[in-house]
């Protein structure tokens, strides 16, 4: 197992809450951490149809062989176990219980909320951050590394990202979308789950996308919403807080593993890779997910935006700090150029009296340091970086 900077966020949260949940797409590593994390715990997987049936039948002796509690696997297989839950922990109110795994599901994350609401401390888990491939001593380069993403398999098997991405999209994207909704036509699907890559990084229109698959603009916002509950794509919201009017209010879509998008665009080399028309917006959707990743391995909401004004002009993150508001900037290319700090420098003129940080300028380069009021930072150091 490599490292996993989500392990330290686990052990606190079981100093606090009776039990845990760790969500996030399949193959991120969640059952390997939880067990690594929780090795004297008894494992049981609900994807095993005894252990299903068991718990679906009878929940009460099902839970009753854990007196000591237990690490519960694809938890969103049998929801109806929470309700059960409930009652044990409060009756036996014993910090780090259980350990709840599973794909954030509808019904997970509202049994969880309705059933465990005060009682559950919740994590998420994403693929392998850059911290985590350096950490584990995992040699890469930029373009190599928005060829393979992070899912661990990748890493951890003699495998080849255009094997592996392949099966997972037929394996664990049609079966998880064919458990939420009907979708008649899977290649429509799949086509809607291509059109969505080429689009990472752009603002969300729903009436175009749809359009661009057939599909009406209510379809393509349900399906949008599973992408989004298998935590394979997200929505960046605007910020437009204290600012005055005539800014975008639409959202931006960014994928949460930029392999997966590369594998979408049909993207299959290094040399590719360096030379695609989408290279830029497969580094900003990097960026963007790497920055996610950081909140959530320490147990935080997203909570990140992005401020775009009617004219064009846009900064590609924005978070709040106690200290004030930090912007990020993002630019693929490996050498500064003046032109890059113009969305900077406009982006402080509307913040106007409200505390703001000295900005980030994340690039494609390796030097890392102060220029032109902001902090240029090289993507092998964007580790190292605060985004929280």
């Amino acid at each position: 197992m490599y490292p996993r900077q989500a392990r330290t966020t686990l052990e606190r949260l079981a100093r606090g809450f009776p039990v845990l949940a760790l969500t996030g797409p399949r193959q991120s590593g969640k059952t390997t951490l939880a067990r690594a994390t929780f090795p004297d715990k008894p494992y049981v997987s609900l994807e095993n149809p005894d252990e299903r049936d068991f718990a679906e039948h009878d929940p009460k002796r099902f839970l009753a062989r854990f007196p000591e509690g237990a690490i519960l696997d694809e938890v969103q297989r049998c929801p109806a176990l929470l309700s059960w839950l409930q009652g044990l922990v409060d009756e036996r109110p014993v910090m780090g219980q259980f350990v709840l795994t599973g794909s954030a599901q509808f019904d997970l994350i509202a049994g969880m909320s309705q059933s465990l609401a005060g009682r559950v401390g919740r994590v998420e888990l994403l693929p392998l951050s850059l911290g985590e491939v350096q950490g584990a001593g995992l040699p890469t380069t930029l373009d190599l590394l928005l060829l393979n993403g992070g899912y661990p398999a990748i890493y951890q098997r003699d495998l080849a990202a255009n094997d592996w991405f392949p099966n997972y999209v037929a394996t664990y994207l049609e079966r998880d979308v064919r458990q939420i909704i009907a979708v008649r036509d899977l290649s429509q699907f799949q086509r809607f789950v291509r059109m969505c890559a080429a689009r990472s990084g752009q603002l969300l229109n729903l009436a175009a996308l749809g359009a661009d698959c057939g599909i009406s603009a209510v379809t393509a916002r349900e399906w949008l919403t599973v992408l989004e509950t298998s935590y394979l794509v997200t929505r960046l919201p605007p910020y437009f807080q204290n600012f005055g009017k005539r800014l975008v209010k639409s959202p931006k879509l960014y994928f949460l593993d930029v392999g997966l998008m590369a594998w979408l665009l049909g993207i299959r080399d290094e040399a590719s890779m360096s030379t695609h028309a989408a290279r830029g917006a497969l580094f900003e959707t990097w960026v963007v997910s790497e920055m996610i990743k950081q909140r959530f391995n320490a147990g935080q909401p997203a909570d990140l935006y992005f401020w775009r004004d009617s004219a064009g002009h846009e900064i590609d993150a924005v978070f709040e700090t106690a200290a004030g508001l930090q912007a990020v900037e993002i630019k693929s290319g490996s050498t500064f150029a003046a032109d890059w700090t113009d969305g900077l420098k406009k982006w402080q003129k509307f913040a106007g009296d409200t505390p703001t940080l000295k900005p980030i300028l994340i690039y494609g380069g390796t030097d890392s340091h102060e220029r032109e009021h902001c902090l240029l930072t090289g993507w092998q150091d964007m580790a190292d970086a605060d985004f929280r």
